[in-house]
């Protein structure tokens, strides 16, 4: 497959692992990597810069393919290291860096002399613009439907990343309600260059996560997740459980941000990811998770996507008379 995004990042599928917090470690990013993809590793995760050497060094040992580290901009009341990150990243030679929370304009030059590609993440067109103004190589537009955080705007995927490429002139990856080639087929149907999944990813052999966490995610349907957040203007898409619905009616009766913090912490979502209490905190989650019901190897998924997009081709083309590919 042949992308903008694909020659931009040397991948073979136009496919990004998207950085997602206390998951993105190197064996699931070297394992999307190794299957053609483009694998991420959250520098947030791993919360100094070394630490973020060492699982820069393992993903490189787990392979030779290109891969990014994620870097988180969002405001925290923990200080973030990103100029520190930015230094390993350079003398590690890591290729390309996602971003992601607010502009990058204060790090970009950092990256830009350290020959890092840039791929900067957005819920809106208006972003995005921006980004491309200051000169980033490609955008990530994510809709309503993503986990995590998917801006105020409650726009869709199917209408943003539309609205993206017709706006922008540089690679436009979507994100936000895909899981399966057929969602690959749509949005490069709508002009994008490749396809962000996260959920997705989190329910894979190489996710390090409990296995409570991924039999949630086989059983859940597109109804199982909520936005929290709205109320502080920072909105987040998490798994619907008794601990978000609890914040969620907290939020409509007025609480503050000093009264909801506590209850957002991190490390509540600590026990869910890695000891399968999900009843602890919350946990990001899209819409994605009512398309799929089975746990492959990243291998298996990324065979399976090409598959699937191949037959989405072949249908089009049988409704408008073409012989099929």
């Amino acid at each position: 497959m042949k992308t903008r995004l694909t020659e931009l990042c040397g991948l073979q599928i136009p496919i990004m692992l998207g950085g997602m917090y206390l998951v993105g470690r190197a064996e699931l990013a070297a394992a999307v990597s190794e299957a053609g993809g483009l694998g991420t590793i959250t520098s947030k995760t791993l919360g100094t810069p070394e630490a973020l050497r060492e699982e820069i060094q393992k993903i490189k040992a787990l392979t030779k393919k290109p891969f990014a580290v994620n870097l988180n901009l969002f405001p925290s009341t923990t200080p973030t290291p990103n100029q520190a990150f930015i230094e390993v990243m350079a003398e590690e030679g890591v290729p390309i860096a996602e971003t992601s929370g607010r502009s990058p304009e204060d790090i970009l030059p950092l990256l830009k002399e350290a020959g890092i590609k840039v791929i900067h993440k957005v819920p809106g067109i208006r972003y995005a613009k921006t980004a491309q103004r200051l000169g980033v190589d490609a955008v990530t537009v994510v809709g309503q439907e993503t986990g995590g955080h998917p801006g105020m705007s409650d726009v869709g995927t199917l209408v943003l990343v539309r609205r993206a490429v017709q706006e922008l002139e540089i690679p436009v990856i979507a994100g936000g309600g895909f899981a399966d080639g057929y969602g690959l087929a749509a949005a490069l149907a709508l002009g994008a260059d490749g396809i962000l999944m996260g959920t997705r990813f989190m329910a894979t052999k190489e996710a390090h996560v409990h296995p409570h966490l991924q039999a949630f995610l086989q059983r859940a349907t597109e109804n199982d997740t909520l936005v929290l957040q709205r109320s502080i203007g920072y909105p987040s898409r998490v798994g619907k459980n008794a601990f978000a619905e609890d914040i969620l009616k907290r939020e409509e009766e007025g609480a503050t941000l000093a009264e909801l913090l506590p209850l957002l912490s991190g490390k509540r979502s600590l026990a869910v990811y890695f000891e399968g209490d999900m009843e602890a905190g919350i946990f990001s989650l899209g819409q994605s998770v009512g398309l799929f019901a089975d746990i492959p190897s990243v291998k298996e998924l990324m065979e399976r996507i090409v598959r699937e997009a191949e037959e989405a081709l072949k249908r089009l083309q049988t409704i408008f008379g073409g012989d099929g590919p």
